[in-house]
């Protein structure tokens, strides 16, 4: 399996990271660690979570993702093949939110403990806190990575200028730089990374790990009409902005390519991503392993120029 660096880290990934967020929320614990299973088997090993899922789930507090990998890394012999990312910041109740040094120190302790791990690969911060100065967030994560406890740190839903910004400060300051970029990006939702994240991530060697890949299945062909939102109530309500002339011609499209690649339109959807030199590993999820299947498989799909160009056009904003 080809293997990438994280941002300008030695960390190297393969092209495609797993999604926790469905663990706890979506597929149980034993799926969960069927699920994980086969995704290592398969030669893949980033797995990317964060501390508040799967807290919008009824009966959950937040946490449940990190204590599900955490009670699959336990059964030992896994942790040197994995890369574990997982993030701070978003609102867990009870105060615990943002991005300011003494959360962030405290954070990372609940977040390791759920894992039962002493390090955490990739740490990220999930939203810009802007009450909070960058460098005291950046601060906080110098302390952690000195500490071992953290080895990279990467943004989540920053804009470019603040991206640019924190980058600038941690330069000054001696302090750590983000090496990578979680935006949301695919090929419904093209413009708001294109524009001016991409040029930046490009430009300055920042690793590109994308979020809703596939539009919350949307591009994996199962949404073509209103009729079909009823499969899936928790994402039902976003695929139905995808459901118009320009989102039903970029599934033309995919259902094209896969025809001539004896292919899924899900797994053409995240080769298109792999296949842009600005991004690392889209970040993709399953619930089953047929639909895990569907995702490796787009890790072994080479597109032709015509293939991304007809992708390109489709989804052109």
């Amino acid at each position: 399996m080809q293997q990438r660096k994280l941002g300008q880290s030695d960390i190297t990934v393969a092209p495609l990271a797993f999604g926790g967020n469905v663990f706890g929320w979506s597929i149980d614990e034993k799926t969960s660690f069927s699920i994980l299973d086969k995704f290592v088997e398969a030669g893949l090993n980033l797995i990317d979570t964060a501390d508040v899922y799967s807290r919008w789930a009824p009966g959950n507090q937040g946490g449940e993702s990190e204590t599900i990998i955490g009670k699959w890394l336990a059964q030992g012999g896994r942790r040197d093949k994995v890369v574990i990312a997982t993030k701070v910041g978003k609102d867990m109740g009870e105060g615990r939110v943002g991005l300011k040094k003494d959360y962030i120190l405290r954070a990372v302790e609940d977040s390791l403990r759920r894992l039962q791990t002493d390090h955490i690969d990739l740490y990220q911060s999930h939203d810009d806190d802007r009450s909070t100065p960058l460098e005291e967030t950046l601060a906080a994560y110098d302390t952690l990575v000195k500490a071992g406890k953290v080895r990279l740190i990467g943004a989540s839903n920053y804009e470019v200028d603040r991206l640019a910004q924190a980058r600038d400060i941690g330069r000054q300051l001696g302090l750590p730089l983000y090496q990578t970029l979680q935006p949301e990006y695919s090929l419904v939702a093209r413009e708001g990374f294109e524009r001016t994240l991409e040029p930046y991530c490009l430009e300055q060697g920042v690793g590109v790990i994308g979020f809703y890949s596939l539009a919350s299945g949307f591009l994996s062909g199962k949404y073509r009409s209103e009729a079909d939102l009823g499969k899936s109530a928790a994402r039902g309500g976003k695929v139905k902005s995808y459901l118009n002339p320009r989102g039903l011609q970029i599934l033309a499209a995919l259902d094209a390519v896969a025809a001539r690649h004896a292919s899924t339109p899900a797994a053409v959807a995240l080769a298109w991503l792999i296949a842009r030199p600005s991004v690392t590993a889209p970040i993709a999820s399953a619930t089953s392993l047929a639909q895990l299947d569907e995702l490796v498989a787009a890790t072994r799909l080479q597109l032709s120029r015509e293939d991304i160009a007809a992708l390109d056009q489709a989804s052109a904003y």
